[in-house]
């Protein structure tokens, strides 16, 4: 578990801010022309640049980025150590940038970033800000256009269902402030959520302090602190936020750093949570829309029962219709003094909603509300008016249209935003795992524990030993250093069965110790751990736009303005034709005229018309099947990773790690010359151990049986080692040539091969194991056999694959014979072998040259270029190691049936995608008919505006509702009578 941790970061990494799809695979560019005979002028102009690199694991590692770097025009040298994960290019400015480099290295599958002098700023940072206030794709468009204009940013990507904005700027040219300023002068609420920058945050509450004089002298002993970025103060609560790098500094520190200051009269603490964040909001959010709905019903329903229900009982219509000023009645009167409250105190929210989107040259819901609601009560208003001043008038008042259309739809909004906060309800979960407290050890120096001491779970630090006991959460992610026990990572991984961890095993946060103590040492806490990393992968897969959602944003750009259109000439067409007495005088109601008619039919059209219910349909679905895919240990990258997993017709799967186990296993050795086994191992595993290969670890540990008394057996030593890609090793042992590997290698130091060997290695191939030749002196001694098993249930998933209608073809570097063999066991019937990582990604364009919509499965290792390369790449297997950005789908189990699982969610997700459009523009399309009148003629049935409004609302809730029935999504029914089980490796 420990190798998979940390193995598996050797994949492409994303580039941190870049918002768009992933980059494909660069192909080979051309040097310069002019570089060499630029001469000195050039030699002028070389730049060199300095990268920490991340990832790298072996020679291998080195090697690829160091190419893939040189490949770039105008580079004079790249030299990559990777020790120390560094790399220093030398490079022509006129040619090629630093920018340019960080990415090639990221596309290689490690994650690059420039190492500047203090005096540089970085070129590209990343932001967070969530956005309070927003209803509708309008709204979200409103901001993302102002953002995008602010000169210096770069990408600004908007999400109405997360309400929050990432936005990729240049700080040398903008800043946070102006940033926030921008949103706040659209007419919302901006609030900075993540500043992208490589350090850490914590709020401490500090008791003690009275005087402005102690503020500064803390603000003063935190600063000097090494690692602390910021400290800012409100003094109003006693709060004091840092922002530190958790490599140098920690939590704890601060706390002790104010107690030891003062004398001991200040007390610090964690602040308390609660008051801020995404979820606070959407809970004030929901009480706010609670209580005005109240409000407004407790001065609509006296409207309702004046209009529809008083004055059909005979005593209490006769009092109603009591003239108190000429013609207006005491039913007039009330129904204005109880409406105006909804209209103008209620209702006010939807006059600034309406306001801060015209003035910003949009429309939005709110501007429908507001004209339709204005135009029936200043209606009334007048018709009011003209009775108290006329003899004669006789009017009819539309006061109950306004206040039962306002309550409505503040009903609408507040099942709506309880309906949406459901949908990120698995962020709050994941959230949620992690433990409120912890048990710390103090350890004397010979490792003994000295003392033990509960505290905050957020106070841990890096390299703190953290006990856990039985039925305990494990507090942070770390190694195990003394115990054993199992631990229930399901809710990580999604993996059902405990996973046995003894010293040196690798655990995950959150995650549940079932039966002994553990003690283990922390080496991610906070923003780096397992845990924070997967909520930020799915919040980022929540912001992340399908492509889909561009039909809806631009439907949302003119919706709004033919809407108005549209209710306008529904009036004006009702109006003329009454106006000229082209329709029979019975279709007027007795307590109308033909104005009053025609302006109802235009209200209604105003007002049932609902942009929100499209701008919510892809959202709300993305973030319920991400969640969803979360909780089952699929990790989905957003809505672009979605919409291309459902095309996906032709899948190619790694061998090694992928549809085997990945763990190699010595199964077999055949001597050829005379010579004690124990011997031949003891030279095999000397030359063997300098190699990172797999299956060199495996001749390594299979040595290690014949030293029973030795753990970690010491080697004899090993001169002149060389590592060929791809072949094999040599190295000198004794003072003897030392050879193994490959027929190639052999061949390739005149090492003669006997029938005897090729028999043995066809048979070895025949049955699906690699053969390993071993020479001494140039002279062929043994053959090895390595066996890498096959996964439990591979050959079941490929077959329910073949009846999902989805190709399935296997690649890898091994031979062709193992290659063959495997697939025939499995039921591939296409196979390349012997193939390079570049050429794994060649493979995957001819196969999209083809018409394929492509993805690539693999354990992420190799394959980075063609999990890039792919229009999905699949990373199997990266439980842990969630910091991994190659893939588009992270699939945290080692369970081939997970692909099948993602699939068929995606295709899943996307069909509620398509239900839910096919629902909101349904509604539009029939029901502004309807609201028009288009009924009327025929049957009589006419849509009063209030019960227009109650439609239009639903609209959005059953949007939200049908996306959140994906909740209930189960995989497929194949899947659980396939009874996969787990196999243990000795």
């Amino acid at each position: 578990m420990a190798a998979k941790l940390f193995a598996l970061t050797c994949i492409r990494k994303e580039s941190h801010g870049d918002l768009s799809p992933r980059p494909h695979y660069p192909s080979m560019p051309k040097i310069p022309k002019g570089a060499s005979a630029a001469g000195e002028d050039v030699a002028a102009e070389e730049a060199r640049a300095l990268l920490s690199v991340v990832g790298m694991t072996c020679s291998a590692c080195a090697g690829s980025v160091e190419k893939a770097v040189k490949r770039l025009p105008g580079i004079r040298e790249a030299v990559v150590d990777v020790l120390n994960g560094r790399a220093q290019v030398l490079y022509y400015p006129s040619f090629v940038n630093e920018e340019t480099i960080r990415e090639t290295i990221d596309d290689v599958g490690f994650q690059a970033t420039l190492i500047e002098d203090e005096t540089n700023q970085r070129t590209t940072q990343v932001c967070r800000i969530r956005i309070n206030g927003m209803t509708c794709t309008s709204c979200s468009s409103t901001v993302e256009s102002a953002l995008q204009a602010v000169q210096g940013v770069q990408k600004a990507q908007v999400a109405l269902a997360t309400e929050e904005a990432q936005v990729q700027y240049d700080p040398r040219v903008t800043n946070l402030d102006l940033l926030l300023k921008t949103i706040e002068d659209t007419g919302f609420e901006a609030v900075l959520v993540s500043t992208g920058e490589d350090v850490s945050n914590i709020h401490l509450k500090v008791d003690g302090v009275r005087t402005d004089h102690s503020m500064r002298i803390l603000v003063n002993s935190l600063q000097a602190l090494p690692g602390v970025e910021d400290v800012t103060t409100d003094p109003e609560v006693c709060k004091f936020t840092l922002s530190y790098k958790p490599d140098l500094m920690g939590p704890r520190s601060f706390i002790e750093v104010i107690e030891s200051t003062g004398s001991g009269r200040f007390k610090a603490a964690i602040f308390p949570q609660g008051g801020g964040g995404r979820e606070a909001y959407r809970q004030e959010e929901i009480k706010q829309y609670y209580r005005s709905f109240l409000w407004s019903l407790v001065f609509t329903i006296p409207v309702f029962l004046l209009s529809m229900v008083f004055m059909y009982l005979p005593g209490i219509k006769h009092g109603l219709d009591t003239k108190i000023v000429k013609m207006m009645s005491v039913g007039e009167l009330l129904r204005w003094i109880f409406s105006s409250p909804v209209q103008f105190v209620i209702g006010r929210r939807f006059y600034i909603g309406s306001y801060k989107a015209l003035r910003h040259g949009s429309a939005n819901m709110d501007v429908l509300i507001a004209l339709g609601t204005n135009t029936a009560y200043f209606y009334s208003v007048y018709s009011v008016l003209s009775a108290a001043t006329s003899t004669s008038f006789r009017g009819t008042d539309f006061f109950e249209t306004s206040s039962m259309l306002i309550s409505f739809v503040l009903l609408g909004k507040y099942l709506e935003v309880q309906a949406k906060g459901k949908t990120s309800e698995a962020i709050a979960k994941l959230m949620d795992l992690a433990p409120e407290t912890a048990i710390l050890l103090t350890l004397d120096i010979e490792g003994n524990v000295v003392s033990e001491q509960e505290i905050d779970s957020r106070l841990i630090q890096k390299n703190d030993v953290i006990k856990i006991i039985p039925g305990t959460k494990v507090a942070s992610d770390g190694f195990v250093i003394w115990g054993q026990s199992h631990v229930n990572e399901s809710m990580i991984t999604g993996e059902a069965r405990p996973v046995a961890k003894r010293k040196g095993d690798a655990v995950i946060g959150g995650t549940v110790n079932e039966n002994g103590i553990l003690h283990i040492k922390a080496t991610r806490v906070g923003s780096e751990s397992a845990l924070a990393q997967i909520v930020r992968l799915v919040e980022s897969a929540q912001m992340a736009k399908a492509p889909v959602q561009k039909f809806a944003d631009r439907i949302s750009k003119v919706f709004v303005p033919l809407v108005i259109v549209l209710s306008f000439s529904t009036w004006l067409a009702w109006f003329l034709t009454g106006k000229f007495h082209a329709y029979p005088k019975s279709w007027i109601p007795s307590s109308m005229d033909s104005f009053q008619l025609a302006l109802q039919f235009g209200i209604s059209v105003m007002v049932i018309a609902c942009p929100c219910a499209l701008g919510l349909a892809t959202p709300t679905a993305v973030m319920v099947g991400t969640g969803v895919g979360a909780s089952q240990g699929i990790l989905i990258k957003g809505g672009q990773a979605l919409e291309s997993a459902h095309k996906v017709n032709c899948i190619v799967f790694d061998k090694t790690g992928t549809l085997t186990v990945g763990k190699p296993v010595v199964v077999n050795t055949r001597l050829l010359k005379n010579l004690v086994l124990r011997d031949f191992y003891e030279l095999a595993a000397a030359t063997e151990v300098n190699s990172e290969h797999p299956l060199a670890k495996a001749v390594v540990e299979y040595a290690k049986k014949f030293r029973d008394d030795e753990e970690n057996p010491a080697w004899p030593e090993a001169s002149d080692f060389v590592s060929i890609p791809g072949h094999g090793v040599k190295a000198v042992v004794h003072n003897r040539e030392i050879i193994v590997g490959n027929k190639s290698l052999m061949s390739e130091h005149n090492v003669a091969i006997p029938v005897e060997a090729e028999e043995i290695m066809a048979e070895t191939e025949g049955m699906a194991q690699t053969g390993i030749l071993v020479s001494i002196d140039r002279e062929l001694i043994g053959v090895i056999a390595i066996s890498d098993l096959l996964k439990p249930g591979a050959h079941e998933v490929i077959s329910i694959l073949n009846s999902m209608k989805v190709r399935s073809i296997m690649v890898t570097g091994d031979n062709w014979g193992t290659a063959n063999s495997i697939a025939k066991d499995v039921g591939i019937d296409t196979v390349i072998a012997e193939a390079k990582p570049e050429q794994k990604a060649e493979k995957v364009k001819d196969l999209q040259a083809s018409g394929y919509i492509v993805a690539m499965v693999g354990d992420g290792i190799n394959d980075s270029p063609a999990l890039v390369a792919a229009d999905v790449g699949m990373a199997i297997g990266a439980g842990t190691d969630i910091a991994i950005e190659a893939a588009d789908i992270v699939l945290m189990k080692s369970n081939l049936e997970d692909v099948i699982t993602a699939i068929d969610l995606s295709r899943t997700t996307f069909s509620r995608i398509r239900l839910n459009y096919i629902w909101a523009l349904g509604y539009n399309v029939l029901g502004i008919p309807i609201a028009a009148g288009a009924l009327y003629p025929s049957t009589g049935f006419r849509l009063p505006p209030w019960i227009a409004g109650a439609a239009m609302a639903a609209s959005s809730v059953s949007v939200v509702c049908c996306s959140l029935l994906l909740k209930k999504y189960r995989r497929p029914m194949q899947l659980d009578n396939l009874q996969i089980q787990g196999i243990t490796v000795n």
